[in-house]
Formats: C-alpha cells, sequence, structure tokens
C-alpha cells in the first residue's frame, strides 16, 4: 500500500506543530530542527529513538503557511518535499488535510476548500470557539465530510489508567485540571484531558475568572463539580489532573508530549485507512460547547450558562 500523502496547511504565533507533526511522519534533519524557533519540539524530538520515531502509512508531501518564509523553513527542518503558494493547490496532490493552527475562530474558512474538494481533514485544537461556526460543521459532518479534532491531551499516556477505571475512587465528587495560556485556544486541552475520563454530560460552566485568569466551574450529570483552570502564565503546572472521591484520590501530572501528539496522530491515520472514527464526533460537539460555554459566562459576568443553550445545527 502506497503511503497516504498528508498537507500540513497553516501556521500560526505561538504554535509550532507544522515542525513537529511533520517530522512524526517524515523524521527531521537535526541542524536544521536545532534552530525551530520553538526550542521544546527539538528538545523532545531528541529524546525519541529514530526507529520508534515515524508513523508508518503516512508522509508529509506538502506544505503552506502564512507567513511564507515560515515553509521554507519547516519543510527543510521537516523534510517536505513541496512548498504551495496557496493552500488550495494541495487539492489534487494529497490524500489528506491537517490545519496546523489553534485559533478556532478561523477553522471554518480555513477547512472550506478541502470539505468541498471532500478530502478528509484533521483540524487543530480547538475546532471552534464560536456557535456558527459549531453550526457549519455539524452541517459539514451530518453530509459526510471527515472531519476529525481533537487535543493531544485525550491521548496523555499518564491519564490512561483513569480513562480504564475510576472505580477504586470511589464516587467523584471534585475533579480539577489545569493548563497555560488563553481559555480560547488552550481550554480544550484542560477540557479533553478529563472528558474521555468523565465522559458526557456536562450540563453548566461558569466563568468566575478574567480572560488571563479563567476559573470555569462545570456541572456533570454524575461526576458532580469540575474545575478547569487556564491562566496565561501557568507553565510550569500545566496538565495537572486531580480526582477527588468518596474512597480515594489521585493526582497526575501529564509528561509526554511526544507520546500525546503521536498518538493522536496515529488515530487520524487510522481513521483515514479505515473510515472508522476514533471517537465519536457527538464528544467533539459537547467539548466545543463547553469552550463556548466558559467564554459566555466570562463575558457575562460569571453568568452559569447551561450547555444546551449552546444550540445544535
Amino acid at each position: 500500500m502506497q503511503p497516504l500523502r498528508i498537507a500540513v496547511l497553516g501556521m500560526v504565533d505561538g504554535n509550532g506543530h507544522p515542525y513537529s507533526w511533520s517530522a512524526m511522519f517524515n523524521n527531521y534533519d537535526q541542524v536544521v530542527m536545532a534552530d525551530c524557533p520553538y526550542p521544546a519540539i527539538p528538545a523532545y524530538l531528541a529524546k525519541e529513538p529514530k526507529e520508534k520515531l515515524q508513523i508508518p502509512g503516512a508522509s508529509v508531501t506538502h506544505i503552506w503557511t502564512d507567513d511564507p518564509k515560515d515553509a521554507e523553513h519547516v519543510a527543510k527542518a521537516s523534510l517536505i518535499p513541496h512548498i504551495v503558494s496557496r493552500p488550495e493547490d494541495v487539492i489534487g496532490h494529497v490524500d489528506a488535510v491537517m490545519i496546523t493552527t489553534d485559533k478556532g475562530y478561523e477553522h471554518v474558512e480555513r477547512c472550506r476548500p478541502f470539505v468541498e474538494a471532500g478530502l478528509p481533514i484533521f483540524v487543530d485544537k480547538p475546532l471552534v470557539d464560536n456557535e456558527p461556526d459549531l453550526r457549519q460543521f455539524q452541517r459539514w459532518v451530518r453530509d459526510g465530510a471527515r472531519i476529525m479534532s481533537s487535543s493531544c491531551m485525550r491521548y496523555c499516556k499518564e491519564f490512561m489508567p483513569y480513562r480504564t477505571s475510576i472505580h477504586s475512587l470511589g464516587q467523584l465528587r471534585y475533579t480539577s485540571i489545569t493548563t497555560c495560556k488563553s481559555w480560547e485556544r488552550y481550554g480544550i486541552h484542560a477540557l479533553e484531558s478529563i472528558y474521555p475520563i468523565l465522559g458526557p454530560g456536562f450540563l453548566s460552566a461558569q466563568n468566575v475568572g478574567t480572560k488571563e485568569r479563567n476559573i470555569v466551574l462545570f456541572k456533570h450529570r454524575t461526576h458532580g463539580d469540575v474545575a478547569v483552570i487556564a491562566i496565561e502564565d501557568l507553565y510550569g503546572s500545566h496538565g495537572l489532573l486531580q480526582l477527588c472521591g468518596t474512597s480515594a484520590s489521585a493526582t497526575v501530572n501529564s509528561q509526554d508530549t511526544f507520546y500525546s501528539f503521536k498518538t493522536q496522530l496515529e488515530a487520524f491515520i487510522g481513521y483515514l485507512h479505515t473510515g472508522e472514527r476514533p471517537f465519536p464526533f457527538s464528544e467533539t460537539e459537547e467539548l466545543m460547547r463547553m469552550v463556548i460555554a466558559g467564554i459566555r459566562s466570562r463575558e457575562e459576568g460569571g453568568r452559569i450558562v447551561p450547555l444546551e443553550e449552546i444550540a445544535a445545527d
């Protein structure tokens, strides 16, 4: 079977995914990658044995970035053979695209040409940050578009035991999870860390914080109170999970970024090969309602926002 041809499209401030995700398919040039503007990327790539670095069954063959100079450097660092002058130029030359930007309000327009061309799409988190765009993606998926979006934190290996079972904790009464940076761009990292553990059933959100310090309190139908914290400069405490139950508690910190990213991308390649989603799109829909409810509550002075208020299409 010929490897799938993937296009990496888009690069925005604060997000180096074109470097790292492409390297996980193609391998990379160590000398050029050393000049990556995100030093954490060459650091965690260098920790991986070469024989375990790459994802089989696909390669990144094309790249476009918002600033053409970025595309030139990423292509050299991550061994991408083709740079295109417009994103749409990859249509007819690739089997799928990855939108490697994390500003949710841009994603409808970034995805539109590829939905219309019938190409499968992986969209970096969050898929959206507003209700009209959520409705558009719902329509596209309902009409058969192959769109997948997730945070890498869904695949955090340190949290996996609690995805398997939380019975030893008794009944959960309180859960908390942290992230750095903004709610709009990074809140989904925290939300998708806990969602596979707690499952669907989130009822409401109340953001009692500020734009730089988001303290978002959720109610879950089964698992009680959930605090999701997104503070701009909380770099030293990103991905700290706390599960508090009636019988026991657990505190876990995410550590292996490479594993989370690679497993996420492997899930997308599996979807391309089999046509079977690794998780239902309904989970993404609920997560996006949670993102939107957190923004709406903050903008409305901490009002409790029922998730059912974020209407489905």
